[in-house]
C-alpha cells in the first residue's frame, strides 16, 4: 500500500462511502476504467468520424492516429491498434493503452531537431481539448462532455471496486439480482455511468450496482394538478382498490390520516412513489410553492422495499416481487439523457401497453409458438406544471412522475428464469463470461443457435406482422431460460420505446389516440418520439436497438471468447429471418420497406451528439452485416 493510500484510509472509515472512494480511487480498478472509457472514446470517435486520423492496415490490425495539437502549439499524436470488423463496420481497439506522442522542436545556433515524447494518454480532457480543435468541436459542449466522462470514471471505479471486494459467485444470481451484478453499462456510449447529479454518497446508495435497499417517498398531489393514467384492466391509481393492494390497509389508512390532519379530503389526490433523491435534491425546491399550499403532501414512506435496475430510476419491489416495478422521474443525466419521465409519455404508457397487449393475445403465432411476454406499463401519474410561469415551467418539466411497470415475477414458469439480454455479454469476477457454463453444457454452436432463434422472431414478428418496432436494446430486453437453456423473452418500456408508421400497420383503425409530446420536449429531445411517415425510421430504430447494441455486442462477444466467426454469426440471424418470411410470405410488402438486408442501415452518432450542437439529428449510415 502506498503512503496515499495509507493517509487517506488514516483519515476515515474504510466502510463509509468515503472511505471506500479513497480505496476505490487509488487502487488498481480505477486505471482499468479509465482505460475503458479511453478505448471506447476513441472508438466512438473513429467510428462516427469525429476526429482526425490517418489509418494504416496489416493483415491482422489497424493503426490510427489521431491528430491534435497542445496548448502549446506542438504537434500532438494519439496512437491506437484495433480492428475494424464485420459487425457494423465497429471499430474494436485492442486492450493496450493509447499512447500520446508530443512533438516539439529543439533549437540551437545552426539547427533544428524535432524531439517526440511517447507517453500513455492518461488524461481524458487533454486528448478532448487537443484533439477538439482540429476536429472542429464545440468548445462549450466538450467541457460538459469531460464533466460526464469524468464522472463516469469515478463512477465506475468504485462499481468495480465494490464487485472485486463482494466476491460474487454468479452461478447463484436469479432474476432481479442480476440487475446488481451487470455492472458494465452501455457497451457503446462512453459516458456509459455518468449519473451527473449524483455524489459519492448518492451513488452507494442509489446505484444499481451496490444493491442497497430503496424506500421510495409517498406524495399526495391534487388530482386538479395530476395527470392519471391506467390500463383498462387495471384500477385506477387513484383508487383504493389499487392503493390497498400497493401499499397495504395499514400504511393506507396513515396516510390518510394524515391528509385529514391538515383537513384535506384524501378522494381529492392521488398518492404516488418518488425517489428519496429526487424529493431531497428537486421537488423540495423547486415545487415548494405547491408544498406550501398543499397541492402537494409530503406523506412517508411504507414499510417497503425496493432495488434499483440498470435504468436507475426503475426499482424493482423486493418485499411483494409479484407488485410492479416502479418507473420514477430523477433529475440527473445519464448516457448524456436527462432521466426524468415526461407527462406526454406517462399517460401514453397505458394507452400503448393495452394496443400491444391486445395484439399479441390475438396473434396465435406469438401465443403458441413465441410464447412472448410483454411487460405491461399498466399506470402512471405525472404532475400538471401548466399553471407555472412560463420562463420556468422548464424547471418542472417531468420532475415528479410514476410508471408502474408489470413485474417479470407472475409471467415465469416453474423452473424458469430471467436475465437481462446484455447481462450475456459480461463476465464474473474471475474473467470467465458468465454465460459460460451454459455455453460448455449445450455447445456453443447449439445454445448460440437456440438464443438467436428465440430473441430474433418476436422482433421480427412485430415489426414484418404489425409494423411496429421496439426499441429492444440492452436491459430493456429480458432471456428467460430454463437452466441456461433459452425459452423464450421478455420486452418492455413502451411509453418512449416503440416506433411506427401508421400506414404501415396491420391494424392502424385500432392504434390509440396519442398524447402529443410538448414543444420544450421536442426541443430537448429530438430523437424521442413515437410515430413517424419515415418508414426507413422505423426500421433504423430496431435496427439501431436491437442488431446494433444487443445483436452487435453478442456477435464480437462470442467472435472474441469463443472464436465464432462474426460472419457465422451474421448468417445464422439471415437465416432465421429468411425462414421467417418463407413461413409467412403474406408479408411480403413490409419486407420490402422494412427490408433488414439493406445494404447500409441509420446508426444515431451517440458521441456526436455531445460534441456538436443538438440542432439536428445525428445520423451516420453503416454497413449492414446481415446485407
Amino acid at each position: 500500500m502506498d503512503t496515499t493510500r495509507t493517509t487517506l484510509i488514516d483519515q476515515m472509515d474504510i466502510d463509509s462511502p468515503d472511505g471506500m472512494y479513497a480505496l476505490a480511487i487509488t487502487s488498481d480498478h480505477y486505471i482499468a476504467a479509465r482505460r475503458r472509457i479511453f478505448k471506447q472514446l476513441v472508438e466512438s470517435l473513429l467510428y462516427e468520424n469525429i476526429v482526425i486520423s490517418a489509418c494504416s492496415d496489416t493483415n491482422e490490425y489497424s493503426v490510427w492516429e489521431i491528430l491534435g495539437t497542445a496548448t502549446d502549439g506542438s504537434a500532438v499524436t494519439y496512437t491506437c491498434k484495433g480492428r475494424r470488423h464485420v459487425t457494423f463496420g465497429r471499430i474494436r481497439l485492442f486492450t493496450e493503452p493509447i499512447s500520446r506522442t508530443i512533438s516539439s522542436q529543439l533549437r540551437g545556433d545552426q539547427s533544428c531537431t524535432i524531439s517526440a515524447e511517447k507517453t500513455e494518454a492518461i488524461s481524458i480532457a487533454l486528448f478532448l481539448i487537443e484533439v477538439g480543435a482540429n476536429a472542429g468541436i464545440d468548445e462549450v459542449q466538450v467541457v460538459q462532455f469531460i464533466t460526464e466522462l469524468e464522472q463516469t470514471l469515478i463512477n465506475d471505479t468504485l462499481a468495480r471496486y465494490i464487485r472485486a471486494e463482494r466476491h460474487i459467485e454468479v452461478q447463484n444470481v436469479q432474476d432481479e439480482d442480476w440487475e446488481s451484478v451487470v455492472i458494465e453499462g452501455h457497451p457503446y456510449h462512453p459516458s456509459y455511468k455518468s449519473r451527473i447529479g449524483f455524489d459519492i454518497h448518492d451513488q452507494i446508495d442509489y446505484g444499481p450496482e451496490f444493491a442497497q435497499w430503496i424506500r421510495p417517498i409517498w406524495l399526495g398531489v391534487h388530482k386538479s394538478k395530476a395527470r392519471i393514467s391506467h390500463s383498462l384492466h387495471q384500477h385506477s391509481p387513484s383508487s383504493n382498490e389499487w392503493l390497498r393492494e400497493h401499499l397495504g390497509e395499514s400504511v393506507l389508512s396513515h396516510f390518510y390520516s394524515i391528509l385529514h390532519k391538515r383537513e384535506m379530503d384524501p378522494a381529492a389526490y392521488v398518492l404516488l412513489p418518488v425517489h428519496p433523491w429526487q424529493w431531497r435534491t428537486t421537488l423540495s425546491s423547486v415545487l415548494a410553492s405547491d408544498i406550501q399550499n398543499g397541492t402537494i403532501v409530503l406523506l412517508g414512506s411504507s414499510e417497503d422495499k425496493f432495488t434499483a435496475q440498470q435504468s436507475i430510476r426503475t426499482l424493482a419491489h423486493r418485499t411483494h416481487p409479484h407488485l410492479p416495478y416502479v418507473k420514477l422521474s430523477l433529475s440527473i443525466l445519464n448516457t448524456s439523457t436527462g432521466r426524468i419521465l415526461a407527462p406526454h409519455t406517462v399517460e401514453n404508457a397505458p394507452r400503448l401497453t393495452d394496443w400491444m397487449q391486445g395484439i399479441l393475445k390475438k396473434d396465435v403465432y406469438f401465443q403458441k409458438e413465441l410464447r412472448t411476454v410483454l411487460l405491461g406499463e399498466v399506470a402512471g401519474v405525472a404532475y400538471d406544471n401548466s399553471h407555472r410561469p412560463e420562463p420556468v415551467k422548464s424547471l418542472s418539466y417531468g420532475v415528479l412522475s410514476c410508471i408502474w411497470r408489470e413485474s417479470i415475477h407472475p409471467y415465469l414458469e416453474p423452473h424458469e428464469s430471467s436475465i437481462p439480454f446484455n447481462a450475456l455479454t459480461t463476465m464474473d469476477v474471475n474473467g470467465l463470461p458468465i454465460i459460460e457454463p451454459w455455453v460448455r453444457q449445450q455447445g456453443v454452436e447449439h445454445w448460440l443457435y437456440d438464443l438467436l432463434n428465440t430473441s430474433v422472431r418476436p422482433l421480427i414478428h412485430w415489426l414484418f406482422a404489425h409494423g411496429i418496432a421496439l426499441e429492444s436494446h440492452a436491459q430493456n430486453m429480458l432471456l428467460i431460460h430454463q437452466s441456461g437453456i433459452p425459452t423464450r423473452i421478455a420486452l418492455k418500456d413502451f411509453h418512449d420505446g416503440i416506433r411506427f408508421s401508421r400506414e404501415w400497420l396491420a391494424e392502424p383503425n385500432l392504434c390509440p389516440l396519442l398524447v402529443e409530446s410538448s414543444a420544450h420536449h421536442q426541443k430537448v429531445n429530438r430523437n424521442s418520439f413515437i410515430e413517424t411517415q419515415e418508414p426507413s425510421e422505423v426500421r433504423d430504430f430496431m435496427h439501431d436497438a436491437f442488431f446494433f447494441i444487443n445483436l452487435g455486442e453478442l456477435a464480437l462477444f462470442m467472435h472474441e471468447h469463443y472464436e465464432v466467426a462474426e460472419r457465422t454469426f451474421w448468417n445464422h440471424v439471415r437465416t432465421i429471418i429468411h425462414n421467417y418470411q418463407l413461413h409467412f410470405p403474406e408479408y411480403q410488402d413490409r419486407y420490402k420497406v422494412y427490408s433488414l438486408f439493406a445494404p447500409k442501415i441509420g446508426v444515431e452518432q451517440l458521441t456526436k451528439r455531445r460534441l456538436f450542437p443538438d440542432d439536428r439529428m445525428h445520423i451516420h449510415l453503416v454497413p449492414n452485416p446481415l446485407a
